[in-house]
């Protein structure tokens, strides 16, 4: 998707052109439109928490009156953004079963980030995707929703990146959910014109070139193909400000993009799988072979070690994060078990114990964008909670694992 020769021409053309639209009124240079086999393609780039944005995608549609009004919002987000809900208990569950609360974790942080900068400018983070699909409802035209299901964009962003990257990674969204964002006034009118986490995604991509492909690279390849696939002769599409120029050229360029193998996501290494199950085969090899040389005593104390090298500190976890006295007694006897098996591990088990018999309320769900970024909201918003349970008995299973494994090895050639 590079820039060729003569691209950037063709652009600016295209916004010369879209200028001279309207009596007596022209369009930012946000907004690009590409002719292409015939067919017409508005681009409406925007800053996801701008109000000024939310007022372009409405003037562009209504003097456009398109055939079909493309966004950039898949099925998931766009029923959050317009039945103001994230996330329900039962998905919480099929989240857990699917192990995916990893990316929950990511997606919330980022949206959190998001959103207090939005309250700092007075307006709802995306509330200019929603407005694009009021518009177009108020008016009969068909709406299409074109962005890529973020599910997978966060689980393909994630795989990408090395072991050492994703601690750098989850340590930096981390720290920027919980800092409250402190903006000089000039610094939030720049913003006011600007897509921040596309800005933030840049920048990311700067440092850690994996990610710019998934959160990108790989998107702007989706709308664009999704975009061309639309029905009608005169497309109106609001996306955010950040994929504006890599969108145009893929359009222009008029080659059809496979989206097979970026709706994918990638399995989990075979190295890894190996890993995974070499551990386990080690701790109870060891076992069996102190047993055989050492008889059945040594085995069952070296047993009982592991059991409570892992246990132990997986049930303190919980405790420590105020979880339900029944998924502390979950945590504890699951740890042992779960860590002799890759398929899943201790942490999920106490999530989804925690999850049953807490649920979190509608009114949590929807604050905690606030409250993650505060230390005690994380101990009081039972979504949060869910998460802080889920984080802190994975590390209690991750030490015992370590703790027990270093002891029953060391036996064996004692």
């Amino acid at each position: 998707m590079s820039d060729p020769g003569g691209k950037s021409e063709e652009i600016g053309k295209s916004r010369i052109e879209a200028g001279s639209r309207g009596p007596g009124s022209s369009y930012p240079r946000d907004v690009h439109i590409v002719h292409q086999d015939g067919r017409e393609f508005v681009l409406v780039g925007t800053a996801h928490i701008s109000r000024r944005s939310v007022d372009l995608v409405r003037e562009v549609i209504e003097r456009e009156r398109p055939d079909t009004v493309c966004v950039e919002l898949d099925d998931q987000r766009y029923a959050a953004l317009s039945q103001e809900r994230q996330f329900e208990a039962q998905d919480l569950r099929a989240i857990i079963r699917n192990k995916q609360l990893a990316t929950l974790l990511m997606n919330l942080l980022l949206a959190s980030y998001q959103k207090r900068l939005g309250m700092k400018l007075g307006v709802t983070p995306g509330a200019e995707l929603l407005e694009a699909t009021k518009v177009a409802q108020e008016n009969g035209i068909p709406i299409s929703l074109c962005d890529r299901d973020v599910r997978i964009t966060l689980r393909r962003a994630w795989h990408s990146l090395s072991l050492w990257r994703k601690l750098n990674l989850a340590s930096g969204v981390l720290a920027s959910a919980i800092e409250t964002p402190e903006i000089s006034e000039e610094e939030l009118e720049r913003i006011r014109d600007q897509d921040v986490l596309s800005e933030l995604m840049h920048e990311l991509g700067e440092t850690m070139p994996e990610l710019k492909r998934s959160l990108i690279d790989e998107r702007d390849a989706y709308l664009a193909q999704k975009i061309r696939d639309t029905e009608g002769r005169k497309i109106v599409a609001v996306v955010g400000a950040g994929h504006l120029d890599g969108m145009t050229r893929a359009i222009e360029s008029g080659k059809v993009i496979d989206l097979a193998p970026i709706e994918e996501i990638p399995p989990v290494s075979k190295v890894w799988r190996w890993v995974g199950w070499a551990i386990p085969a080690v701790i109870v090899g060891s076992i069996g072979y102190i047993g055989l040389s050492k008889g059945f005593g040594e085995a069952s104390e070296n047993a009982l070690f592991w059991f409570l090298a892992n246990a132990i500190p997986s049930g303190l976890a919980a405790l420590v994060a105020l979880a339900h006295p029944l998924t502390a007694l979950a945590a504890f006897f699951a740890a042992p078990f779960t860590s002799l098996t890759p398929v899943i591990g201790a942490g999920y088990v106490a999530a989804f114990v925690q999850t049953w018999f807490m649920p979190p309320t509608v009114q949590e769900i929807r604050s905690v964008g606030e409250e993650i970024a505060t230390l005690g909201g994380w101990w009081r918003n039972r979504l949060l909670k869910i998460l802080l349970v889920f984080i802190l008995t994975t590390l209690g299973s991750m030490v015992g694992t370590w703790v027990g494994g270093v002891e029953i090895v060391g036996n064996v050639f004692r």
